[in-house]
């Protein structure tokens, strides 16, 4: 072997030996926020994504429009109250809600598909993870949106009926008893509907299998109880009317607050809920909460997360 041949492994004559360049990275110093941040975050995101806020403007138009169409109705109320100064309002506060369920049921459809499709069909969820949150802290969060979302979608209308019989100086204490009845009851739908819009919703990655699931159950479900009540009524089958209100959501949330929210109810005939029976309802929407809740763990448990 020639003496100046180099040695098997070394480096080749006039070659450079490896450096580390020190281009200006530095370690992160600042607080870790933790998973509370993130959870919160995930909220405030859900949450504005639910009225196209920080989303373009298409996405915009729908849930807007939808939210006009919630307070146009309680916004003319006022205008015909004050103008003809009544002593009341024409609708209890319960019931609002109750008269504009298509729309709400339409909201529903459109949202809660967005809030969690988009995330299952695009396979982005497992990125939520790169972070310091877990499972649990994701549904929680997107239940916490749906509902708050809802919630604001159905509140408003009445704080402007609110606003305006105190504006034509209709009784305070009535009016004021009237509106919290209202706002218990509208929390109590909003819940329960952001549950079911969800689970409906994570069954399929598809938005638009998504919104058709939606109101397909909200629809179909309402439509046959309705039908079997009135046919209970025709046939003088009354006692079974309250029971059958057990089997559709918006129907649960009339005989919940029939009972215990001093509502007119609107099953036929007005044969909503006794106090006992009313008892049952309520803990059935609990039950159909705390099932959604449970079937959106196990949704995303399979979803690999």
């Amino acid at each position: 072997m020639p003496h100046d041949a180099p040695t098997t492994g070394g480096p080749a004559r006039g070659a450079h030996p490896d450096v580390i360049h020190n281009i200006g990275y530095r370690p992160y110093e600042g607080a870790r926020l933790g998973r509370a941040y993130a959870r919160r975050s995930l909220f405030s995101q859900s949450l504005r994504g639910a009225y196209g806020l920080g989303r373009s403007a298409r996405s915009k138009v729908l849930p807007m429009i939808l939210f006009g169409v919630m307070c146009l109705p309680a916004a003319i109320v006022v205008a015909v109250a004050v103008s003809t100064k009544m002593h009341s309002l024409p609708m209890q506060y319960t019931r609002y809600a109750l008269y504009v369920q298509a729309v709400i049921g339409l909201y529903l459809a459109a949202q809660a598909p967005q809030a969690v499709s988009r995330d299952l069909r695009f396979k982005t969820v497992p990125l939520y993870f790169s972070r310091p949150i877990e499972r649990v802290d994701y549904v929680v969060a997107k239940f916490a949106a749906m509902a708050s979302a809802l919630f604001v979608l159905t509140a408003v209308p009445l704080v402007i009926l609110y606003v305006g019989a105190l504006l034509a100086k209709m009784d305070f204490a009535d009016q004021t008893k009237g509106f919290a009845q209202g706002l218990v009851s509208v929390a109590l739908l909003s819940i329960l509907f952001a549950g079911i819009g969800l689970v409906v919703a994570a069954l399929t990655p598809r938005r638009g299998f998504g919104v058709a699931a939606v109101i397909a159950v909200l629809t179909i479900s309402y439509g046959a109880v309705s039908t079997v009540q009135g046919i209970a009524l025709t046939t003088d089958h009354t006692d079974v009317i309250p029971w059958l209100g057990l089997l559709s959501p918006i129907t649960l949330v009339d005989g919940v607050q029939t009972a215990f929210l001093s509502a007119t109810s609107t099953f036929p005939g007005g044969h909503g809920p006794g106090t006992a029976a009313g008892v049952v309802y309520l803990g059935v929407l609990l039950a159909v909460v705390a099932g959604c809740y449970a079937l959106l763990m196990r949704r995303y448990r399979r979803a690999g997360l």
